[in-house]
């Protein structure tokens, strides 16, 4: 329906639109998902790749030749996607040093009952 078409006589019709828009998101709420948007993964080249991790390319090439960064190669052209770099970042997150504490005071009680 448009905004166009909304005047005093069709009101009952946009009414019974929104119900049944306020509808159809109550199911995606409920369900807990989002509406499916269409969103394409283009791949970008060793340049923007360089720019996204903050590294030099020579780094970047090392990275590739030791297969420790996600990347695909179609002939001699390098192609990377976005979302996997930054997923590869996160992923060597350092742990603080609560963290480190944390875990090693759970290990501790972990421990403890066990001989307990």
């Amino acid at each position: 329906m448009d905004v166009k078409e909304i005047s005093f006589e069709n009101l009952p019709k946009a009414v019974a639109h929104l119900v049944t828009e306020v509808a159809e998101l109550k199911v995606l709420v409920e369900k807990g998902q989002t509406p499916v948007e269409n969103k394409k993964r283009i791949p970008i080249g060793i340049d923007q790749a360089c720019k996204i991790i903050k590294k030099a390319k020579p780094t970047v090439y090392t990275l590739v030749r030791k297969r420790m960064i996600p990347c695909y190669k179609n002939g001699k052209q390098l192609y990377f996607f976005e979302d996997e770099l930054l997923e590869w970042i996160t992923s060597g997150k350092k742990k603080t040093l609560q963290e480190i504490e944390n875990e090693a005071k759970a290990g501790f009680r972990k421990r403890s009952q066990v001989r307990g």
